[in-house]
């Protein structure tokens, strides 16, 4: 069998919808595609993914420690994660985080040119493989796992909470801060809010969008088409990929079913004050995998669906292809990773800001690979984004004279 065609498989199985959490829906038609043609590859690799992927939690956190003490041994390195590379954050102090399958790297600010080095901070703490990260108000740190809860960092000492301590779900791929300092993560059972202020077992609160049950390892690679409703007992709709809150004090939550809006002031029970999303059609927005708000206060949604925009009246569609991560810079312009028409591979694209009310706004290709992940500008304007084989960094002022302008770190 032909080395492309195994190649091909390979990247479809893990990184179309990355693991674990990307590769639990594919398309029938893909699905079907992929089954006659290369049957006996995709039972081969499916096994061994799953033997690889989804391996207990218990398994992963057997070196985690709950409570670590103060930790200073650290790894440092010239380069950065030599693989996944999901999130990337700027702190206050212009540090660049890395939240990636190897661990959550940091690449010190205002470093010598040609000395610059990486620093796996939980190196000597967890083998998790990271998703997501955040910087709270207060100057701390929290890391988002792929089985084994969420990390508290102070700087100085870790603490892991879990399951046991109230988390929905050990499986953690997002994290945000609301305007009244409580921490949300987003699980694969729905979303955790955390508050630090309220103690004897009650500092989390969980949210479920649907009182479906959890999802298990037999729906790990779930055939069903987006073409059609997605059943109001589905799990996917509990399974959260991102939350915002907009002007109103409303929280966003992006899912792996249909987007919702939560409305505390309608809500009186588990379920209760989630409306869904739905576009200008009446059909619900569907696999959801990035929200943000923009400096205006506006609403951006990528996913199944493509890349639109919600001024607090209607939606406005940019792109149809499916969007990983969106992103705005200091100037106002809009970044996406999306894949590309021809379905091969994934782009970052940039929208420009002075265009985005034109009915044809102007839209560069930056760049394509494999998969792009999250996107981040740092405090020179250079933009970093995750791919599959670690970070890339490109100058956009280089960019902007057409000259090379990217480099792996």
């Amino acid at each position: 069998m032909s080395g492309f065609y195994l190649q091909s498989l390979h990247f479809y199985l893990q990184f179309k919808f990355p693991a674990p959490k990307d590769i639990k829906v594919i398309s029938l038609n893909q699905f079907n595609d992929i089954l006659m043609k290369k049957r006996n590859i995709f039972y081969h690799l499916l096994i061994v993914l799953a033997a690889v992927i989804y391996s207990p939690a218990k398994a992963q956190q057997k070196n985690d420690a709950k409570d670590a003490a103060e930790t200073k041994e650290v790894t440092t390195t010239a380069q950065g994660p030599k693989g996944i590379a999901r999130t990337i954050k700027q702190d206050r102090k212009g540090n660049i985080w890395i939240a990636a399958w190897q661990g959550i790297f940091k690449y010190g600010a205002h470093q010598p040119k040609g000395q610059e080095k990486f620093t796996n901070i939980t190196s000597k703490v967890s083998a998790a493989r990271f998703f997501s990260l955040l910087e709270d108000k207060k100057g701390n740190f929290w890391f988002a796992s792929v089985g084994s809860g969420v990390y508290y960092y102070d700087g100085k000492s870790f603490r892991n909470f879990t399951t046991q301590d109230g988390l929905a779900n050990d499986v953690v791929t997002s994290i945000y801060e609301d305007k009244t300092g409580n921490i949300w993560f987003g699980t694969e059972s729905g979303a955790s809010r955390y508050n630090d202020r309220l103690r004897n077992g009650l500092a989390f609160q969980n949210f479920k969008m649907t009182e479906a049950l959890p999802a298990k390892q037999t729906d790990s690679v779930h055939v069903s088409a987006y073409g059609q409703p997605i059943p109001e007992d589905s799990w996917m709709h509990n399974d959260v990929n991102a939350i915002i809150e907009d002007k109103a004090g409303k929280f966003w939550f992006a899912t792996r079913g249909n987007a919702r809006i939560y409305d505390a002031r309608q809500a009186n029970g588990q379920g209760k004050g989630f409306t869904t999303i739905t576009r200008n059609d009446g059909k619900p927005f569907t696999n959801v995998r990035s929200i943000i708000k923009d400096k205006k206060g506006n609403i951006w949604l990528g996913g199944y669906d493509g890349l639109w925009r919600y001024d607090g009246l209607t939606f406005t569609n940019f792109s149809r292809q499916f969007v990983g991560y969106i992103f705005e810079d200091k100037k106002g312009n809009i970044w996406t990773s999306s894949e590309s028409a021809k379905g091969r591979n994934w782009i970052l694209s940039r929208y420009e800001a002075k265009t985005l009310t034109d009915q044809k706004p102007t839209v560069t290709e930056i760049t394509t690979q494999p998969m792009i992940f999250g996107i981040q500008e740092d405090d020179a304007g250079n933009i970093w984004y995750g791919a599959v084989d670690g970070v890339h960094r490109y100058n956009v002022r280089q960019l902007n004279d057409k000259r090379e302008s990217q480099h792996r770190l």
